[in-house]
């Protein structure tokens, strides 16, 4: 963000505790002084994201509903704003999805294509720890059902500044899913995707691991999940090939394809919900397309339990996907 920021004098960052407080997870660490309040700017927690709109040279306040068409439909395509807005958590992004949907998603369709909506939706989604039910969706299913919005769902730093990037840049709006527990972890960065140039695109899923007998695709925390099991799986000869998906909407399903025509077995790994989820899609694409005919064995989803999040750690660890239910699921699929 620091960066961008940098780069286009246009980009502002505005949520609740992004600029005094350095943001509720440290992610504006240093922002607000180095950019000011024109730039990083605190918003009300009544408003979720949305209280400060430039319209013109003036910051006006108001509530979420007329605010998000004010931003939408005059601030961004008259002024060429580009906000990224942070929720503190995407949970929270309930109480503006009209606005994401009706507003974001739909203003360049609705306008014959005269006023893009060049704007980013960032904060952590999904699963934390000990934050019970109202506090542990995911959202990828939801937004990327919508057409009008790009999904992404970063894993690794890689990721997370390479899609970024191509997030704040895109004329479209993106709902950009992080991942709380993914943000102390460290991961080693090659030369390349430091440099201020380096750009992930919007669409493309990434192979992180070769293999020949299982696929395993999925997104965010869930892919390290993914890889350790594939290393356990490894020492029993069972190779499996991992895809990070990286972006929901568009679904790079070339990519999915191209590796079950390979390994002839699909398992998909999610930490949502089971009905209409990713891998309900990924499963539906397949038996669509011409991998079908490749799968030797039904396509196995593994998925957060079919309930409210669980308050009890132990009922919490039983709701979202472990690493031995990804091993269990792949022997069920290759049948040994």
């Amino acid at each position: 963000m620091d960066e961008e920021l940098e780069r286009d004098e246009r980009v502002f960052l505005m949520g609740e505790e992004v600029a005094q407080y350095d943001g509720a997870y440290k992610v504006s660490r240093g922002l607000w002084k180095k950019y000011g309040d024109k730039r990083i700017i605190d918003t009300p927690i009544s408003e979720m994201g949305f209280a400060g709109i430039a319209v013109g040279s003036a910051m006006v306040t108001a509530d979420l509903p007329s605010v998000f068409l004010i931003s939408t439909r005059l601030s961004l395509s008259q002024a060429g704003l580009r906000p990224i807005c942070e929720f503190m958590t995407f949970n929270f992004s309930m109480q503006a999805i009209d606005q994401v949907i009706n507003s974001a998603a739909k203003t360049y369709y609705m306008s014959a294509g005269l006023q893009s909506v060049p704007i980013v939706f960032r904060g952590p989604n999904g699963a934390s720890a000990g934050v019970a039910a109202q506090h542990s969706q995911c959202f990828a299913a939801w937004y990327a059902h919508c057409p009008g919005l790009k999904v992404v769902s970063p894993w690794n730093s890689e990721d997370a500044r390479g899609l970024l990037k191509a997030a704040i840049r895109d004329d479209n709006p993106v709902v950009f899913l992080e991942n709380e527990l993914m943000y102390g972890v460290p991961f080693e960065m090659s030369e390349e995707s430091n440099s201020k140039d380096f750009v992930i695109p919007i669409g493309k899923a990434k192979i992180e691991r070769q293999g020949t007998h299982v696929t395993l695709v999925s997104h965010s925390r869930y892919v390290g999940h993914c890889l350790d099991a594939a290393a356990v799986l490894a020492k029993e000869g069972i190779e499996c090939e991992v895809i990070n998906l990286r972006t929901i909407r568009p679904m790079d399903v070339d990519t999915i394809e191209g590796s079950v025509m390979k390994t002839n077995h699909l398992v998909t790994v999610e930490g949502g919900w089971p009905q209409f989820g990713v891998g309900a899609e990924i499963c539906a694409k397949i038996m669509e397309g011409p991998a079908f005919n490749y799968l030797d064995a039904p396509v196995t989803r593994v998925t957060g339990v079919d309930i409210p999040m669980p308050y009890a750690k132990i009922l919490e660890d039983n709701s979202v996907p472990q690493i031995k239910d990804i091993i269990f699921s792949v022997k069920k699929t290759l049948n040994v």
